[in-house]
């Protein structure tokens, strides 16, 4: 077949096409001519509601050709937007509700939404942090999460600790303060005892030396005994003077014990004379870093124990002790358990 004859069938068909339509236009004059006016309205929406549903039907047609002609990447990328776009609408339309049911609310009523809403933000807020908190801790190795708490666990223990070696500290010293001014504090009236101590002190100073006592004074909270405190260079030799002279003879030793001011350490010696019928207290202070003192043990035998105890629950070291161990702890235990700052090593037993 020629081209002039498939010109002439397009053509031969384009004119019938138009004919009909043009038939099928004077056809539907004819009948709505004929229609009474409510029925014209009806079949103008129904020929209009037809129209939109085509148009529609061709617009999502269009949208799948061109879609299916789109790379994956922009398929995705012009989903994200639709989707951006319709949040954004939506948004704008919550607000714009918000906005006409707000104007429409009384002021207290205001409030308790507003309340509402900062709430409801708030709580989606948190919710959010948890969520992310999951994600991250997801994808972290199990080794790295128990390292974690590890080092969670010993920040929070360190810092607990920290605050309370402060606190005994702040403590320690005021008690340190307060039980020293209460035994220096004399009362006007004299103790009985106040004559013995004199003379004790007297003789102290003419024998060992003038500096061989930091203090002395009489406790009125022990009883009123005579209190001696030793310079540590000179508390052997004090010691040994209270044993072996002749007048005073401090035969017997009752009681020997440490203590720790936080501060600085203590040793406190408590001694009866039956010759004098007379008790007298002798102290020394020591470096609490280095607690180190000569033993009494050569001068009295009942020190071996308490010196041993002291040794193994404050850490002094008694020098020239004969057997100085730990008679209470094992010799592999760590630390020293009447130490204000002691912390055991076996802590989350």
């Amino acid at each position: 077949m020629s081209e002039k004859e498939d010109l002439a069938k397009q053509k031969a068909a384009a004119a019938a096409k138009a004919k009909a339509e043009a038939l099928a236009r004077k056809r539907a004059k004819e009948e709505a001519a004929e229609k009474p006016e409510g029925e014209m309205d009806i079949a103008k929406q129904k020929a209009a509601a037809a129209a939109k549903a085509k148009a529609e039907a061709l617009a999502r047609k269009r949208a799948k050709e061109e879609a299916a002609e789109k790379p994956e990447g922009e398929m995705d990328i012009a989903k994200q937007k639709a989707a951006a776009a319709a949040k954004a609408k939506a948004a704008a339309l919550a607000r714009k509700q918000a906005k006409e049911e707000a104007a429409e609310k009384p002021e207290g009523e205001m409030d308790i939404a507003k309340q509402k809403a900062a709430a409801a933000a708030k709580a989606k807020a948190a919710a959010l942090a948890r969520k992310r908190a999951k994600e991250e801790a997801a994808e972290k190795p199990e080794g790295e999460m128990d390292i974690a708490k590890q080092k969670a666990a010993a920040a929070a223990k360190a810092k607990a600790a920290a605050a309370a070696k402060a606190k005994a500290a702040a403590a320690a010293k005021n008690r340190t303060a307060v039980k020293e001014s209460e035994e220096v504090n004399t009362p006007s009236e004299l103790s009985l005892n106040q004559p013995k101590l004199d003379q004790i002190v007297s003789a102290i100073e003419s024998h060992v030396g003038q500096g061989a006592l930091l203090e002395h004074y009489i406790n009125r909270l022990s009883k009123d005994v005579p209190t001696l405190v030793a310079n540590p260079d000179t508390y052997f030799s004090i010691a040994k003077y209270l044993r072996y002279d002749e007048q005073l003879n401090f035969s017997y030793l009752s009681e020997l014990h440490g203590t720790d001011f936080e501060t600085h350490m203590e040793i406190y010696v408590h001694l009866h004379s039956f010759k004098m019928n007379q008790s007298v207290a002798l102290k020394v202070r020591l470096d609490r870093d280095s607690p180190v003192i000569p033993s009494l043990v050569p001068l009295w035998s009942g020190a071996n124990w308490p010196e041993c105890e002291a040794y193994d629950l404050l850490g002094i070291n008694f020098y020239e002790h004969p057997d100085l161990k730990r008679i209470l702890l094992g010799e592999d235990w760590k630390g020293y358990p009447l130490r204000k700052d002691y912390q055991p090593y076996d802590v989350e037993v």
